[in-house]
């Protein structure tokens, strides 16, 4: 994959884990991607997948979004994992009950100025099956999520 083709998403389903992620290629690198993820107070500006964001992109850091496919509905988010400028994993809810988790990651792909992209969300526990039905389909969503990620990172 080189910047510029189109981005697919993945997915999987069990009965108690369900797992979307995306992959792309960014002729930008991995730094200038973690200042986009990590700036929420231009976030808005760029991601189309987003309405609302404020808190502290920090680990541990506790974050408040909104975003189109529930409007009303505000998600709050606790940064779990944060390792400038790899990883960071983003949290809600209770691993005994219902947990969701994204994962960032920006990585070398070998080529000066060139990082691949991945974004993973897994949902996990007991009470998916209730919950699965009622969430939407993240597949066109993170395929959004990482053009838009694109187009900024490369403009």
């Amino acid at each position: 994959m080189t910047s510029g083709e189109p981005i697919q998403a993945t997915k999987t389903r069990s009965t108690f884990r369900l797992r979307c992620s995306v992959s792309a290629i960014i002729r930008a690198t991995p730094e200038r991607i973690w200042s986009l993820l990590t700036t929420p107070e231009d976030m808005c500006r760029w991601n189309s997948t987003l309405t609302s964001i404020e808190g502290s992109i920090a680990f541990g850091g506790t974050m408040k979004m909104r975003v189109p496919e529930a409007p009303g509905r505000t998600f709050v988010i606790k940064v779990a994992r944060f390792v400038p400028p790899t990883e960071m994993v983003w949290a809600n809810g209770h691993r005994l009950f219902f947990l969701g988790e994204r994962t960032y990651r920006p990585g070398p792909t070998g080529t000066p100025g060139e990082t691949r992209f991945q974004m993973a969300e897994e949902f996990s526990g007991p009470l998916l099956p209730l919950i699965a039905g009622h969430l939407p389909d993240f597949g066109p969503i993170f395929e959004r999520y990482a053009a838009d990620l694109r187009v900024e990172a490369e403009r």
